[in-house]
């Protein structure tokens, strides 16, 4: 039996042990940023094209063309070399023009055909891979609209766009590559290997030894550049994250004097990203050394064996001139499998970032038979409903609620109290985990998405608006409304002379974050934007927030006016809108099981807050507790 020697503990590792671990560190990124997008799940490339290979399948004709194209492009070339070795042989030995004529209207014939097949390469290739593009930012969309919006909203918008936009087109690489390069190689490989064989098999066999060389190094140094690629992407979101949190809070930050601190943070994912590229650089550097190095020998050994054969008449010049062609035509597909094989592990660390947005979990199900509701008369009804954002942590418990067609229903209690809860669930922005929210006595899962969003108007507490023209957000609740309709919809909302004093009127560009209209405007046009729904149900969070006396008491008496024909829910801890509600529901106050207590309007609770109890609310409003739906999520 052998036994293996042991090492005394003055043993020292030889050169090329000391040496690997160095090698490694040169090729591995190094300067770690702030770590704000963790990494993806890892990923096999074999997963990656099971997932997006259906999306090959509105391109098959442009890919079955394609690898037409991949397979007669090597065809041409190999033609070409071969009417190489009838000149030299043919024309240049023995010193004769007269096949010269034939051999150049060959050329000819062949280099318009190659010319042709290269535009339909790169024009066809340029459609297909535009095209699945575009097919994978869709999809991504559409999954993220599709997604809770509580999960959407815990995720870095900087990374969630940078998402969208750059780690999508890693998948055109990922699919085109295999699918057409690979091809493409292949076909070069065995024209030219069968072309070797049959001018001496005895050079070919030796010209094919390095080939197993060549595929190892593709191998090693693919591992390499998919390590450094997955750090540059998910390094690329955590600097987008920081340039977006900087220039979303541009006031803030200017407030607090932190321009300084928010550079270095920028700075620092910035060198961080340069690390990663420069340790990809190395890696690509680095990796056509050992090909050529590898080559270069192989082509030496030929040239030797070829100029013996030469001498002893086993080949002509033309021959031995045609074969190291063949060597060199046939080096340069096995090197771009090699290549290929490295872009494609790269695109799979930017395919693993696609894939989390679009394994997002859905939020809402829609039955596939919903209830028809037409017209819709606006009783809205909750009974016994409970939500928790975490098993075992409620945020409301047994809640009980009827708001008739014609009345203001405020929902009070303190920050934290549920009050938004109950509105998202009013609403269906997110479905009960016990009860029902029934409008006109059907339950709001039963109902159609597109219903539900038609017949409830929902006003949230930071009134958002698009940087774009009044028009533009109007037409979000009702696309391609005319003139008439927009300026009812403002004027029911006291926001007509508001929009009436702008240089431009309804093409008046808002700004970012609606930024040049003052709070208590901006509530009323998205207040307007509400309206031009004409939803029967109205639900508002926090519609007072950050407005003055006035404003405030504007909008409550726009409330009031609009609580006449339609079933108004309000959540708010302001006493002007409390005084200006037909009922007042506290959700603060956990001594009154069944159907909640309602106090006189105006007045303060009795009870102090609870958030452990309680017949409306336990717990925290606030889902700042929730699971994050992707790496990048805080």
């Amino acid at each position: 039996m052998r036994r293996r020697r042991t090492r005394g503990p003055g043993h020292r590792p030889g050169p090329l042990r000391r040496v690997r671990p160095r090698i490694a560190a040169f090729l591995r990124p190094g300067v770690e940023g702030d770590g704000l997008v963790p990494a993806a799940r890892r990923i096999s490339l074999g997963q990656a094209l099971r997932r997006f290979r259906p999306m090959l399948r509105p391109h098959r004709v442009g890919i079955v063309a394609l690898l037409v194209v991949a397979a007669a492009l090597p065809a041409v070339e190999a033609v070409e070399i071969w009417l190489f070795q009838r000149v030299v042989d043919d024309v240049l030995v023995p010193r004769s023009l007269a096949p010269l004529i034939g051999l150049a209207v060959a050329y000819l014939l062949l280099s318009l055909t190659s010319g042709l097949l290269g535009w339909v390469d790169q024009y066809v290739s340029t459609w297909v891979g535009s095209g699945i593009t575009l097919e994978v930012r869709r999809s991504m969309l559409t999954r993220i609209h599709a997604a809770p919006a509580t999960l959407v909203d815990g995720t870095r918008a900087g990374d969630l766009l940078t998402r969208v936009t750059t780690d999508a087109r890693s998948i055109e690489a990922l699919l085109l590559s295999v699918a057409v390069d690979g091809v493409g190689a292949l076909a070069r490989i065995v024209l030219f290997t069968g072309a070797l064989l049959v001018l001496d098999w005895q050079l070919a066999l030796l010209a094919l030894v390095v080939a197993p060389v060549l595929w190892w190094s593709a191998r090693r140094f693919g591992r390499r550049l998919k390590e450094a690629s997955r750090e540059k992407r998910r390094r690329a979101g955590s600097m987008a994250s920081v340039a977006e949190q900087s220039i979303g809070a541009l006031s803030l930050v200017q407030l607090h004097g932190r321009e300084r601190d928010e550079q270095e943070r920028f700075d620092r994912e910035g060198r961080a990203i340069v690390a990663a590229e420069l340790a990809a650089a190395r890696v690509r550097a680095v990796y056509p050394l050992v090909l050529d190095l590898v080559e270069l020998v192989a082509m030496l050994a030929v040239l030797a064996l070829g100029t013996w054969a030469l001498a002893g008449d086993r080949l002509t010049l033309g021959q031995l001139l045609v074969f190291l062609t063949y060597l060199a035509q046939l080096y340069r597909p096995v090197r771009t499998l090699g290549d290929l094989g490295v872009e494609v592990v790269a695109a799979t660390a930017g395919a693993e970032r696609v894939l989390e947005v679009l394994d997002l979990p859905l939020g809402l199900a829609e039955r596939p038979d919903p209830v028809p509701l037409d017209p819709v008369a606006g009783r809205l009804q909750a009974r016994g409903v409970g939500y928790a954002y975490r098993p075992g942590c409620p945020v409301v418990t047994d809640f009980h609620l009827l708001v008739e067609p014609g009345s203001l229903v405020a929902l009070a209690g303190p920050s934290g109290s549920g009050k938004s809860t109950v509105l998202r669930l009013l609403g269906r922005l997110a479905d009960p985990d016990v009860g029902q929210v029934l409008l006109d006595g059907v339950d709001l899962r039963d109902l159609a998405l597109r219903t539900t969003r038609d017949a409830i108007g929902f006003l949230l507490q930071e009134a958002p608006v698009l940087d774009a023209t009044v028009r533009e957000n109007l037409w979000l609740a009702r696309p391609g409304a005319d003139d008439a309709a927009l300026w009812a919809a403002l004027r029911e909302a006291g926001a007509a002379d508001v929009v009436a004093d702008l240089p431009q009127g309804l093409d008046a560009p808002l700004g970012r974050h609606g930024r040049t209209l003052s709070g208590g405007q901006r509530q009323r046009v998205a207040l307007a934007r509400t309206l031009l729904g004409g939803a029967p149900v109205l639900l508002l969070d926090e519609p007072t927030t950050g407005l003055d006396g006035r404003d405030a008491a504007r909008l409550v008496a726009t409330l009031r006016e609009l609580a006449r024909t339609r079933s108004v829910v309000v959540a708010s801890h302001d006493p002007v809108v409390l005084d200006a509600a037909d009922r007042v529901v506290d959700l603060a106050d956990p001594g009154q099981p069944g159907p909640g207590r309602e106090r006189p309007p105006g007045t303060e609770p009795a009870t102090p807050a609870s958030r452990d109890t309680g017949v409306a609310g336990a717990g925290s409003g606030v889902p700042d507790d929730r699971p994050p739906a992707l790496a990048g999520a805080r």
